[in-house]
């Protein structure tokens, strides 16, 4: 789902000039004919999510002032754009000091209502993600710092917020990448030990012979390198929340040794005589099914029922489209800003493929993917040549996602960078794998009808690419003439270069070939 922009003119044919504008840079739009209107979408009974505010400032009754005013009361931080035909000095220092980002003089052109649009839009990112940084680092995130539009997360925020009231062991389970450790640190941040520390450990990464240790502590000399008393994580976290991340990797002895201190919430240092008794919230992560490993005896189930009290299961990002251009714009506001560059933002296009992608490592995945594109653009907008993996897909058509999971169902030798027919990436895959056929999306990122246009140049373009070339086989298939086909190439934009397309002798000796053979 786009950024939505509220347009407010009493103008009709201004606000249908200006939504239609809106619509081409990629944006939804949603008009209201006056400010008490416009105020019932921002603060209202039934309020929806508005990104900007395209704001008239002179209308009648409650003028563009007056909507600001009543904004800033309610405390709306909503980056709003003002227009007027009346563009004096004295309107724009009023609009400004009302909290106006910016002021543009009707009637306003494309180009500088879209660079307003997005300066607005990326300047409230880069604050939005800067605050989350700070909270995160003081341990006050909450759960309204979730990054999230998607449906799917709401009743995983529901749980979250029911968690957070109380002190109950938490399990979040996801894939990895989905953002595990970013809830764990919500919850921890939205209940009442928000101000005690949030220690984490990394359960995986822990050698065996050191798990005790770093855990529960060890004493000067308890064992040779001991050369000094240490605190383990169960005694940094007394009083807060410790979380456990990657819990299924834990060794079998070390389940025994954590399920007693969460039985007998005291911890036995290494070498000491004495236990010390401590107040944990216990949060624990995976993204393995504890429940095969339990039946597989790989994880103790006396600890998974003492872990899995409140399970709170995180769904990977391709079953949550609707975040990815939220998403897309906080990382390349901070990104963008870390490495000193001015970008405002990624096209239509190139959002809507992100929107599209299957993204197999979910939100990591996709940071790192922003954080390459920053590092290799040149201009002020980012573009699908700055994502490889993606532009990649974008030139085989409309490949089923499955293929393209870089996995081990992949032959060894199949080249990922370069462009490929579905025929032959299916030939190449290892014998036994199940592949769907090829499907033609009929809805965009939107989930509106794609225009009847843009259906037609996908087939065209996936039956060259199915059948080689080969373009009388294309158009008999197609079951058009050969001029026709060409003719629709031409109309549709679609240049021969760019398809791979056969010469027509070459097309004739492959047609004679075949003919013959």
């Amino acid at each position: 789902m786009s950024e939505v922009v509220l347009i407010v003119d009493d103008d009709p044919v201004q606000r249908r000039l200006v939504e239609a504008m809106v619509q081409r840079f990629g944006f939804r739009a949603l008009t209201a004919d006056g400010g008490d209107a416009a105020l019932s979408f921002l603060i209202g009974d039934q309020a929806v999510r508005v990104d900007c505010v395209v704001l008239d400032l002179v209308m009648p009754d409650l003028d563009g002032l007056g909507v600001l005013a009543r904004m800033r009361q309610a405390g709306l931080d909503t980056p709003v754009i003002v227009q007027t035909a009346h563009g004096g000095i004295d309107n724009v220092v009023s609009a400004m000091r009302a909290g106006a980002a910016d002021f543009v003089v009707k009637p306003a052109g494309p180009e500088r209502l879209e660079v307003s649009l997005r300066n607005a839009l990326a300047t409230k990112a880069l604050a939005g993600e800067l605050q989350r940084v700070k909270r995160s680092r003081d341990g006050t995130l909450s759960l309204s710092d979730v990054i999230t539009r998607s449906p799917a997360m709401r009743p995983v925020l529901n749980a979250a917020e029911k968690s957070a009231a109380s002190n109950i062991p938490v399990l979040i389970e996801g894939e990895s990448g989905v953002g595990k450790e970013l809830m764990a640190r919500a919850i921890h941040g939205s209940g009442e030990r928000r101000a005690k520390p949030f220690v984490a450990v990394n359960c995986g990464a822990m050698p065996e012979n050191l798990v005790e240790s770093i855990l529960f502590g060890h004493e000067k000399g308890a064992f040779t390198g001991a050369t000094e008393k240490h605190t383990g994580k169960f005694i940094e976290a007394d009083g807060g929340t410790l979380f456990l991340d990657e819990v299924g990797e834990l060794p079998p002895a070390a389940q025994v040794k954590l399920l007693r201190a969460l039985q007998e919430g005291e911890v036995e240092p290494v070498g000491s005589r004495k236990t010390v008794k401590v107040d944990v919230r216990i949060i624990s992560a995976t993204n393995r099914d504890l429940i095969a490993d339990v039946k597989a005896g790989r994880f103790r189930e006396d600890l998974f029922y003492r872990l899995h009290v409140f399970p709170v299961s995180i769904p990977p990002l391709r079953k949550r489209p609707e975040d990815i251009p939220e998403l897309v714009r906080h990382f390349l506001a901070r990104i963008a800003a870390e490495q000193g560059k001015r970008l405002r933002a990624l096209d239509a296009s190139t959002m809507a493929r992100l929107a599209a992608f299957h993204w197999p490592g979910n939100v990591r995945q996709l940071e790192n993917a922003i954080f390459r594109a920053v590092v290799l653009a040149d201009g002020d907008t980012i573009g699908l040549d700055e994502f490889p993996i993606v532009s990649a897909q974008a030139a085989t058509g409309n490949e089923p996602q499955q293929m393209l999971e870089a996995s081990p169902d992949m032959a060894p030798d199949m080249p990922t960078d370069a462009p490929a027919s579905i025929s032959d990436r299916m030939a190449r895959l290892r014998p036994g794998v199940t592949m769907v056929a090829p499907s033609l999306p009929l809805t965009d990122s939107h989930n509106d009808v794609r225009p009847l246009e843009d259906i037609e140049r996908d087939a065209i373009r996936f039956a060259i690419t199915h059948y080689r070339g080969q373009m009388s086989e294309v158009a008999r298939k197609l079951k058009i003439g050969r001029s026709t086909l060409y003719r629709k190439l031409e109309g549709l934009g679609l240049q021969e270069k760019d398809l791979g397309l056969q010469d027509e002798a070459a097309d004739v000796a492959v047609n004679e070939t075949a003919a013959a053979d």
